[in-house]
């Protein structure tokens, strides 16, 4: 694997984006960049990651932050449920671990929101720590080089070779040298470089070739947005959050499905029916995204 390792790290070097989370070692913010660029495209996020530190500067004020404070710092940028599992996680940061974000892929999988690849993500960029960290364009990049017109490739085929072209860091310990990583070309051949480096290749294959990362397994397209009950699910958040701003006592189900039925006509769509509405409701209630006194839904 070694010329193919040569191959890109030079590449790396060559197509590396100087972006504001590869300036620091904070895994907070090092976490808040993974899960934004799961949502939205690299230029989106560069404003909305400044934007959130400035308003949560660490994890100890996500943490402390309301729900609707947090839910409308992330407008626009898609899920609703992942502000939520920010919150939850900063929330058990600070009180199981002190503050301080664990280094172990275990402890880090146990928080809310954080799965495999966002928690080698942390590992990798925030502590320079070797892993798999299966990305789509980690992907993109093994599947062009090692399985050029292959189809349907598994992650299970993946994952090892992963693991064996992550370095595993110079000057590491027993402990993390024990593993089945690759031998560090040079001093600068450390896991945090060596994901750039795949990163940024992969994103430049992605826009020069058909995208190799859709011959994976794992590959599915993102259902349509446009009319979904996932769009009429996100109006109603921004109709709530709306109401409290104006500090209103908060909406009714009549002027929650009136607000639904203008986005559905301006579009060409047939109004929503009642039950519909309620059905959404009841889950924003009961996922935690709003609370219902009486005849008024508020934001949580």
């Amino acid at each position: 694997m070694d010329p193919f390792r040569t191959l890109v790290r030079a590449e790396g070097v060559r197509l590396y984006r100087d972006l504001p989370w590869r300036n620091t070692r904070d895994p907070y913010g090092i976490w808040l960049s993974e899960v934004m660029l799961q949502q939205t495209q690299v230029a989106r996020v560069l404003t909305r990651w400044t934007e959130w530190l400035e308003r949560f500067p660490t994890v100890e004020a996500l943490a402390a932050a309301s729900t609707s404070d947090v839910l409308a710092a992330w407008q626009g940028m898609g899920y609703n449920r992942r502000a939520l599992a920010l919150k939850a996680a900063a929330e058990t940061v600070v009180r199981e671990h002190g503050g301080v974000f664990p280094r172990d892929a275990q402890a880090l999988q146990a928080l809310p929101g954080i799965g495999p690849a966002t928690a080698q993500g942390i590992r990798a960029f925030a502590f320079d720590l070797p892993g798999v960290y299966l990305e789509t364009n980690v992907r993109t990049v093994m599947l062009h080089h090692l399985f050029p017109d292959v189809p349907d490739v598994p992650d299970r085929e993946l994952v090892p070779l992963v693991e064996a072209t992550c370095p595993r860091g110079v000057g590491e310990g027993d402990a993390a040298a024990s593993g089945p990583y690759a031998e560090p070309q040079d001093v600068d051949d450390t896991p945090r470089s060596w994901y750039y480096a795949m990163l940024d290749y992969g994103a430049y294959l992605k826009k020069t070739i058909p995208n190799p990362s859709r011959r994976s397994k794992s590959y599915t397209r993102q259902s349509r947005f446009e009319g979904s009950r996932r769009q009429k699910r996100a109006h109603i958040v921004r109709m709530l959050l709306d109401a409290q701003a104006a500090g209103e006592a908060g909406l009714t189900l009549d002027q929650v499905r009136s607000g639904v039925d203008d986005l559905e006509r301006a579009s060409g769509r047939d109004a929503v029916p009642s039950a519909e509405v309620e059905s959404i409701l009841s889950d924003l209630v009961r996922e935690g995204f709003a609370v219902v006194e009486g005849p008024l839904w508020t934001i949580a």
